[in-house]
């Protein structure tokens, strides 16, 4: 930057917590106004920005990009992934880029046991019987599910996030099994078994947990092929991003029992689901809360504000990405 702000003018394009707006607020010279298209709204004020503060919402492409005005310098995402944002295009603009890594990962790890416990114990029929007033009290055949102790959980992603949920699977009872672009060594490594490939993975583990990243070479990964080497009895679990499951293939896996039940949080093309997850009775769905605590989101907006005043000083913030 040319020169240094006293606060730096931002405009905050989706809609946060009162709590986290607030201090948004006490921290920059803040304009608020939830938008899907930023750029346009950037475009339209009368106003000169600094930075935008976007989320899953407010997308960045690289059209969005390329219109920007010449003072908006930075966009602060109010999430870990990035793949809303066109980064090449931030990176040829010369625009810093930051993300919220970390923080949320406590949220998001608890969630997939959730999530896992859900698909295991038959959570969709559960609570459909006894929230449509169904139940006609308790059977020994009723809602048979599966325990988790002594069951291998396979994580594809060993990234923070994924060690955490492997930390709390342990207590369970779970052993754990991992493929990663890298082989964890050192400190990092707490005895979990290290597989080559998805194939390889999927092959094993009795719950098969997504944890790894949305990019061009995990999108679609988890395809026909890949779930043809799942065993009947397992389940699949996704807190990462939608499309790295090919939903269709994954209905046809459930529905012809190759894979026994899924926990999902994350779909492709958000807020549609596919239509065939709903007819299943073995897929237990959340919509998208990984983050959704009340500790997750202040940690997320103090991440930011955080970034972008150390930016604003010059400094160079861990969670910039690029």
């Amino acid at each position: 930057m040319t020169s240094v702000r006293e606060r730096l003018s931002v405009l905050v394009a989706s809609a946060f917590l009162p709590e986290v707006e607030a201090e948004i607020a006490n921290a920059f010279d803040a304009t608020f106004e939830a938008t899907s298209q930023p750029a346009l709204t950037i475009r339209g004020s009368d106003r000169e920005f600094d930075a935008v503060l976007v989320s899953l919402d407010a997308p960045m492409p690289a059209e969005a990009i390329d219109s920007l005005p010449e003072s908006v310098r930075a966009i602060a995402t109010y999430s870990v992934g990035t793949d809303h944002i066109d980064l090449v295009a931030a990176r040829t603009r010369g625009i810093a880029v930051f993300n919220t890594p970390g923080v949320l990962s406590d949220s998001v790890a608890e969630n997939a046991i959730f999530l896992m416990l859900g698909a295991a114990r038959r959570a969709t029929e559960s609570i459909a019987l006894i929230r449509d007033r169904k139940w006609p009290g308790w059977n020994p055949r009723q809602l048979v599910g599966v325990e988790l102790s002594g069951r291998r959980l396979g994580i594809l992603g060993l990234g923070d996030i994924g060690i955490r949920i492997a930390t709390r699977a342990q207590a369970l009872g779970m052993e754990i099994l991992y493929c990663n672009r890298r082989r964890i060594t050192g400190d990092e490594d707490r005895g979990f078994a290290f597989r080559a490939s998805p194939e390889e993975l999927i092959a094993e583990a009795d719950v098969f947990m997504i944890a790894t990243p949305s990019t061009p070479e995990t999108r679609g990964l988890v395809d026909t092929e890949l779930l043809r080497h799942a065993h009947s009895g397992s389940i699949l679990v996704n807190i990462a991003r939608g499309d790295i499951v090919d939903d269709e293939a994954l209905i046809q896996a459930l529905s012809e029992g190759r894979v026994w039940a899924a926990g999902l949080d994350v779909f492709a093309g958000e807020p549609n689901v596919a239509a065939g997850y709903f007819d299943l009775p073995n897929v237990f769905m959340l919509p998208h809360i990984g983050s959704s605590t009340i500790e997750a989101r202040l940690r997320m907006g103090r991440i930011l504000i955080e970034a972008l005043e150390a930016w604003r000083r010059g400094r160079a913030p861990a969670n910039r990405v690029c």
